[in-house]
């Protein structure tokens, strides 16, 4: 799908499960209205569902000009193929030049399907999203307002820049937690445009009878202090060391993939670029050698602490404050000096 014109507005899917909004299209919410705001453009929302005005005027809150929304009984449950037959539907009608989905489990499943039927291009799993101007061809035209696609390539050995100039509109998914969460304006006015949607039953090759989830133990996203062990860690016992050492501090318990593999703890607890990416006030490395996959997930992290004997290791290169030595002596004397610090402050 080609818009030559190009001033197609900016949009967001606001993916929701059962009348709740999911934090990944909220903080898509900050970083597209950076970018509607620097091609001059509206920044909308589409939002499908069955029962969701509310969400409709909560994305106004966090930064929409315009919410579609499209409303059916056989929306309520996501579908792939029904909600691709509506969004596909909006984009066609509307002509939107940048539209962005979380990399959710539902993002992945849908963005392929829109873009395949819209002959569009995808970019997948995104950490960051710029506009810029691009040259086709040595002496070829320049192109610009481009949507520049940021994310890993190669096993995350280097960070790639994708863009699309002859296809739109431009499309990516978007890793959860990379964007910031904004804070919502209940003063802000917009648009809320309700669509006509057409399904039947017989349009979709499923019936869904009953939905289970599995919670998480464990919200990483929300924790602002996170204590994450590495494969240095050495072993599932020796990882009781990370436990103790977030229980003193109120923190949430982390772990790099190596660790995760090695069954030192569950994958709920894993951060990096195929975990969850966090954003915690402080977060404490430990025995964690700071792969480029980890450090995608938690380079974004106000303050970084790293404990390693390795004086190499590439953690330390990001992080704020470097405790160089063997974690086996360096944890046990800061978790004993939490615990005498909490006793203290008790007794008076």
């Amino acid at each position: 799908m080609i818009d030559v014109n190009r001033q197609g507005e900016v949009w967001v899917f606001a993916e929701q499960h059962n009348g709740h909004l999911e934090d990944t299209p909220i903080e898509l919410m900050s970083k597209a209205r950076r970018l509607a705001d620097t091609l001059g453009v509206k920044l909308a929302a589409a939002v499908l569902g069955n029962g969701a005005k509310d969400i409709a005027a909560k994305l106004i809150h966090y930064g929409a000009d315009k919410v579609y929304l499209a409303e059916h009984p056989l929306l309520g449950v996501y579908q792939t193929n029904s909600y691709a037959k509506v969004i596909y539907d909006l984009i066609h009608k509307y002509q939107p030049q940048i539209v962005l989905y979380g990399a959710t489990v539902a993002g992945r499943d849908l963005a392929p399907r829109v873009a395949s039927a819209a002959k569009a291009g995808l970019t997948a799993d995104c950490t960051d999203l710029q506009i810029g101007d691009h040259q086709a061809g040595k002496d070829g035209e320049t192109h610009k307002n481009l949507l520049f696609q940021i994310r890993p390539a190669f096993g995350g050995n280097i960070i790639a820049t994708i863009i699309n100039y002859d296809r739109w509109p431009q499309m990516a998914t978007v890793r959860e937690g990379v964007m910031p969460m904004p804070e919502p304006d209940t003063g802000r006015k917009g648009e809320i445009i309700v669509e006509k949607v057409q399904l039947s039953q017989q349009e979709l090759p499923l019936e869904i009878l009953e939905e289970h989830k599995r919670p998480k133990k464990v919200n990483l996203k929300a924790a602002r202090v996170i204590v994450a062990g590495g494969a240095g860690v050495g072993s599932k016992d020796n990882f009781k060391l990370i436990w103790d050492l977030a229980n003193c501090l109120g923190a949430a318990p982390a772990a790099t993939r190596a660790a995760i593999d090695m069954g030192f703890i569950d994958s709920d607890h894993q951060v990096g670029q195929t975990g969850t990416t966090v954003r915690p006030s402080l977060y404490i490395a430990v025995g964690v050698s700071g792969a480029i996959q980890h450090q995608a997930g938690m380079s974004g992290s106000q303050k970084i602490i790293a404990i390693n004997n390795d004086p190499d290791a590439p953690i330390f290169q990001i992080a704020h404050y470097k405790i160089l030595g063997d974690l086996n002596v360096v944890v046990p004397k800061i978790i004993k000096t939490l615990k005498e610090k909490s006793i203290k402050e008790e007794k008076q």
